[in-house]
């Protein structure tokens, strides 16, 4: 079967449906606050419904992402949408914050068709346009994990937060019949069966030095991203602040124009040193947290560290992206999978640090943790390359 070309205009419907499944994950954390009034309990219990997404994308990630190297992508795709769409609508009509942690978990492991897109780009772009390709569908994925916060928090505003899943069922929908018309299918290459299949995965990991040092430090990456955006929404609600959800989405714009910023190091990949990539955008991200540590009553200094935080951590995700995808076609999305698992691992690790730092130690312990995370990175990435 011959593989189609990767159009415009395919890649255009590979990143809007990047962005807008990727959403899913992300429309909780704007509405943190209003979810713990709708149930009445704290902050710190029902800061632990993003960590529960993320696990469940983890493990969407490792059972449901392999399955692109062995069953046809679309027909993947499409199943996988159905699900999506049920567990979105099961998390609108919850009624505890049990059953709420259990639709999000559902919603997490259900949402991982970024993770299918971003190998079938690398697998149908050429070799000189692949860097370009992969930086492409990663700013739509960098502009859904952000604009969802924006869209999530106005429409917890003015409507409530079961309205905002309810839109996004309806979004899911419209999206499905968009990709039974567009989404080309590509066959697979793993002859194997299911247990051999996730068997590679761990091979992947041991035998590719490369691939761990990039799995690590998206761990360690995204941790500290999610940190972030977990907290942001209780220190806006309070002095000197006292703002609602549609605020704290309303960063999320900023956090797109960093992540348009950013989109531009994937064709930097194809023409510069990946290492260097990499030691300047984690500079970029300790800056960051500098900034943010003294914006605790300033949200200009808010804003300024969000828009820097995002250029720093999207940068890094894209260049060890490039990294991984270099050569090995026929195991990209297994490749694919060993790197985002540990990457939403390190988001889950991270929602879980700052649930509790907020609630023992509030911004300063929030700011120093980013920081902490920072100065992780840079040594890992450097004790990584003397391999």
């Amino acid at each position: 079967m011959k593989i189609p070309q990767l159009s415009k205009g395919l890649l255009f419907i590979m990143t809007v449906t990047t962005g807008l499944v990727v959403a899913n994950i992300y429309y909780n954390q704007p509405l943190l606050g209003l979810m713990a009034n709708t149930y009445g309990v704290s902050e710190l219990n029902i800061s632990s419904i993003p960590m529960f997404t993320q696990v469940g994308y983890a493990l969407g990630l490792f059972l449901i992402v392999p399955l692109g190297d062995k069953l046809k992508r679309k027909k993947l795709v499409l199943i996988d949408f159905i699900f999506i769409i049920i567990s979105l609508l099961a998390a609108a009509v919850s009624s505890t914050p049990l059953q709420l942690k259990i639709a999000s978990l559902f919603i997490g492991l259900t949402s991982v068709v970024p993770q299918i897109m971003v190998p079938m780009a690398a697998q149908l772009a050429s070799n000189e346009k692949r860097g370009a390709a992969i930086g492409t569908i990663m700013t739509g994925l960098f502009i859904g994990i952000l604009g969802s916060r924006t869209l999530s928090g106005l429409i917890g505003s003015y409507l409530n937060w079961q309205a905002v899943y309810l839109i996004a069922a309806g979004i899911m929908v419209i999206l499905f019949f968009f990709l039974i018309k567009f989404l080309p299918e590509l066959n697979p290459d793993f002859q194997g069966n299911y247990l051999s299949l996730l068997k590679s995965i761990v091979k992947q990991f041991q035998n590719q030095p490369k691939l761990r040092v990039a799995s690590i430090r998206g761990l360690i990456n995204f941790s500290g991203f999610s940190i972030f955006w977990t907290t942001l929404v209780f220190l806006l609600q309070e002095s000197p602040f006292y703002m609602g959800s549609d605020v704290t989405g309303g960063i999320g714009l900023v956090g797109i124009a960093g992540a348009i910023t950013a989109s531009v190091v994937g064709s930097l990949n194809d023409k510069v040193s990946k290492n260097k990539l990499i030691f300047s955008a984690s500079g970029v991200t300790i800056l960051s947290w500098v900034i943010l540590g003294f914006s605790s009553a300033s949200l200009m200094g808010i804003i300024i560290g969000a828009f820097l935080l995002d250029v720093g951590v999207q940068s890094i995700h894209i260049t060890n992206q490039t990294i991984i995808f270099d050569g090995n076609p026929d195991s990209r999305n297994r490749i694919n999978t060993v790197y985002m698992t540990m990457y939403f691992i390190g988001g889950a690790l991270g929602t879980l640090i700052g649930g509790s730092v907020w609630h023992y130690f509030k911004w300063q312990g929030i700011s120093i943790a980013g920081f902490v995370i920072g100065l992780l990175l840079i040594i890992v990435h450097l004790i990584g390359n003397k391999k």
